[in-house]
């Protein structure tokens, strides 16, 4: 089934208290090369027909992301593309 996704994340001037508090757990992982971690968000939208970004980039703007804090970007993609977290 067609799908797109809508990666939301909070604008580089935003303060990100969760990526902060990820990036400061690392040294205690052994990681000490990591300068910053940002958080944000994955949705992932499968239309019917035919994936319609326009439509995906108004549910984005009008309800899935804050336009004061949030960038958003949209991408359609396979419907056997997944992300492997665990390669």
């Amino acid at each position: 089934m067609p799908r797109v996704v809508v990666d939301v994340m909070l604008k580089p001037e935003i303060l990100d208290p969760q990526g902060q508090a990820v990036a400061n757990a690392l040294p205690r992982l052994g990681v000490n090369d990591v300068a910053s971690v940002r958080i944000g968000r994955r949705i992932e939208i499968e239309f019917t027909g035919e994936p319609d970004l326009d439509r995906a980039r108004e549910i984005a703007d009008k309800l899935l992301a804050n336009p004061v804090i949030e960038d958003f970007t949209i991408h359609a993609v396979e419907a056997d593309e997944s992300v492997d977290a665990h390669p």
